[in-house]
């Protein structure tokens, strides 16, 4: 046998960096400022790590009144210990610091830390900024809470729902209309539908003696109008129309679009021109970055010559659709069945199917599929992507560059989407992504709803707010529906519809309600005429 090895013995800085570590995973900050004191008067060398730690404990524990007080006096301590040692702060150090001087009511202190950041080469993040934000808000200092604010932007960080919530309200309890109407569109351009307490907050403001004040009797309706053209619909961000109360009712939305409150029509919010050709352009270039560029740049150029079309179907996505079986496979006729839906759906005219190189090679060798896929290949209406290319990018580009419909049940969470933008990619995915399932066998498509669930605001004034639920799905879903009897009333008991969407090919979407497809063929629009002959696809197809 071998001599057992002998423990090595710890130094005073490793035995107080373990016994730290305890005490944060148990957040016991007693025991923390007992080591703390120990390690002082033990002249112990104290790190960065170990100082944020400390901090950490003492920026939790302030929520608890029995410790409140205890973590206020230490957690500073520590902190003017820190700094006249020469130990330099990091962002997580700050973000404590100002933590507890909200804690202690000194928003001005907790910004002065943000600010201050520069000194040490460090950059804040939201969560920094968070606390001077929320303590002024509290303390009803809108003009410093707006300062905060303007900060967050200058340093680029983006505010999110809490933080415009937060602004909101102080906006609404100080009476500041004009605020109250800015936030409320940061909130639409921020998040698809509200929480709860956010969706309380502005039933507080519009039910308030206040709203009732806000507004011009006599608007311009024309520029108005012109506005809710410009942004693509649903907006028009010209300030308050008319005056007087607000009624306020919870509702929802039936699949006409039509909300059962009031009467109005919701519309279809697309992304305006000038984002979508960004959009186009973001993802090109990711794709050129991660592809073969002359691989892509060849299906760029093709797609040019080809795009009369209103639907991209992923191929791969419905050919392996419910196949994790025994004998399962790529499913030809499940793919069939949806190209020849889109079809019959948009007056015949033929979808574009993307699909992987190998899987298409692997379907023209089986005798039993070849004859369908060159009947595409003839049509012009399958692109094969090349060999060890990702075709989530042909398929996502294809949609975005001709502004139609994709059929697909991907659910886009991956790397690839991630750098797309949460936000700006689910607008656009909620307007264009058709899904799909087979019940028995039977096709059935769910086409986007023909209204945007997001917060609208109408030529008359009124607002739309969806608000967040378990049952997220529409129409089940609660909106918070606002209107100005006065503005109805003088508009001759009517309200205007705004004409939404203006990227989007409507003419093909609108053929198709919320529901399924297949399902409500009675209800549909079709066009007459056959598409125009195209080109076959490329060469290498068939190679």
């Amino acid at each position: 046998m071998g001599t057992p090895k002998r423990k090595r013995k710890q130094t005073p800085e490793t035995q107080f960096h373990s016994s730290l570590t305890f005490c944060s995973k148990n957040k016991n900050l007693k025991s923390a400022i007992s080591l703390y004191e120990l390690a002082v008067s033990q002249n112990t060398r104290l790190n960065q790590h170990h100082f944020n730690t400390l901090l950490y404990l003492c920026s939790n524990s302030v929520t608890d009144p029995s410790l409140k007080q205890l973590a206020l006096e230490y957690g500073f301590r520590v902190f003017d210990h820190m700094l006249s040692i020469g130990v330099l702060p990091n962002e997580a150090t700050i973000t404590a610091i100002a933590r507890l001087a909200a804690a202690k009511g000194d928003g001005d202190y907790a910004f002065e830390l943000v600010k201050g950041m520069e000194k040490y080469n460090v950059l804040p993040r939201l969560r920094t900024c968070e606390p001077a934000l929320f303590c002024f808000c509290e303390k009803l200092e809108a003009e410093k809470a707006y300062e905060v604010e303007e900060h967050i932007n200058k340093v680029g960080v983006t505010v999110e729902e809490p933080e415009i919530a937060a602004l909101l309200k102080v906006s609404a309890e100080t009476g500041r209309g004009e605020w109250v109407y800015e936030y409320l569109h940061k909130l639409r351009n921020a998040v698809r539908s509200v929480n709860e307490s956010t969706a309380k907050i502005i039933e507080d403001w519009f039910r308030g003696g206040r709203a009732s004040e806000v507004g011009e009797v006599n608007w311009d309706s024309s520029r108005v109008k012109e506005a809710v053209l410009r942004n693509g619909g649903g907006w028009h961000g010209q300030g308050w129309v008319g005056k007087g109360d607000w009624a306020v009712q919870r509702a929802n939305v039936d699949s006409n679009s039509r909300c059962c409150s009031c009467g109005e029509h919701l519309v279809c919010v697309d992304i305006d021109c000038t984002e979508t050709e960004r959009f186009v352009e973001s993802v090109s270039a990711l794709a050129m970055e991660r592809e073969v560029k002359s691989n892509f740049s060849e299906f760029k150029d093709w797609l040019d010559k080809h795009a009369d079309y209103d639907a991209i179907v992923d191929g791969a996505n419905i050919g392996l659709y419910q196949q994790n079986f025994a004998e399962g496979g790529f499913s030809l006729p499940q793919l069939d069945a949806v190209v020849k839906e889109l079809y019959n759906r948009s007056g015949e005219k033929w979808p574009l199917v993307v699909l992987h190189n190998r899987r298409f090679r692997a379907l023209v060798e089986n005798p039993s599929h070849r004859k369908v896929v060159e009947e595409w290949v003839d049509k012009g209406i399958l692109y094969a992507t090349p060999s060890g290319s990702n075709d989530d990018w042909y398929w996502l580009y294809a949609a975005v560059k001709l502004k139609c419909l994709l059929v697909t049940n991907d659910e886009m969470r991956d790397h690839i989407f991630e750098l797309l933008g949460s936000n700006f990619f689910l607008k656009w995915k909620e307007r264009h992504q058709v899904r799909y399932t087979f019940v028995k066998g039977n096709l059935k498509l769910k086409t986007p709803p023909p209204y945007s669930s997001v917060i609208q605001e109408s030529e008359s004034g009124s607002w739309h707010v969806p608000v967040a639920n378990d049952s997220c799905e529409e129409p089940a879903r609660t909106w918070l529906c606002i209107t100005r009897p006065s503005v109805s009333k003088a508009s001759g008991g009517g309200f205007l519809s705004p004409n939404g969407g203006v990227c989007i090919n409507h003419e093909f979407l609108n053929s198709c309600t919320s529901e399924f497809v297949a399902h409500h063929s009675d209800k549909t629009t079709t066009k007459t005429g056959k598409r125009k002959e195209r080109s076959p696809s490329p060469s290498h197809l068939m190679t």
